[in-house]
């Protein structure tokens, strides 16, 4: 059964551009793909209607067992605790230490403290950040602040992380250990989206590639390299 399906997904938002038309396309449990074009291609738009931020002028979004169209505001923070998502801006609280920007993730959701206490050292040692774990964001540097965004992502242990531009700032080191360090994810068994306009990054992977223009889907690769469009 596959995790992500999209159905004849089109998104409207005004009567001069579709920023999505008749998109089908399916993700399957374990894999790692990366979905490409050029900036306004529709990757963007694609996150938001997976995780419930938008929903689609026509089509129908699934994931796992959920139709994420379907759902109402008051069931989205129970669905999105099996998603983690990464931005490119790290998203972190500025007055919350790494530990504390990834505890929060766990108060939120109402976790007991004795569980906080166990699992984020767990997940800060995973991304390497286990000797700055009492750092504040800008205290750390970019790769790392992108390393607390991917723990306090994988808190939950979610079945999918989606990556929106994930190594958009950064130098191209910080971007290779990024990747790699998703790409340890996904070998653990964690399905992997990441939206990239990186060429280096999707020919570095050689994973499937799904390349959108204009809202459409114009290819969809097993071991896709970028190809300009």
């Amino acid at each position: 059964m596959a995790m992500v399906v999209f159905q004849g997904v089109s998104k409207i938002y005004n009567s001069h551009s579709a920023a999505l038309e008749d998109l089908d396309f399916e993700v399957q449990p374990g894999e790692f793909v990366s979905l490409t074009g050029r900036s306004g291609a529709g990757k963007s738009t694609v996150i938001k209607l997976l995780i419930g931020e938008e929903k689609p002028t026509k089509g129908r979004v699934f994931f796992s067992q959920y139709e994420v169209n379907k759902l109402k505001d008051g069931e989205l923070p129970a669905f999105r605790r099996h998603v983690g998502v990464i931005f490119q801006d790290f998203r972190l609280l500025p007055m919350k230490t790494a530990y504390e920007n990834v505890a929060f993730a766990l108060e939120v959701a109402g976790r007991p403290q004795r569980d906080i206490v166990e699992l984020v050292p767990q997940v800060l040692d995973m991304v390497g950040l286990s000797e700055k774990s009492g750092n504040f964001p800008h205290e750390l540097s970019g790769g790392e602040r992108q390393r607390v965004a991917i723990a306090r992502a994988m808190i939950h242990r979610p079945e999918i992380i989606i990556a929106d531009e994930p190594t958009g700032n950064l130098d191209p080191l910080n971007t290779y250990e990024i990747i790699k360090l998703l790409e340890k994810i996904n070998q653990l068994g964690t399905t992997l989206l990441l939206a990239t306009h990186d060429k280096e990054v999707i020919n570095t992977l050689e994973k499937r590639v799904i390349t959108l223009d204009r809202g459409r889907i114009i290819r969809d690769e097993e071991k896709g390299k970028y190809i300009l469009v």
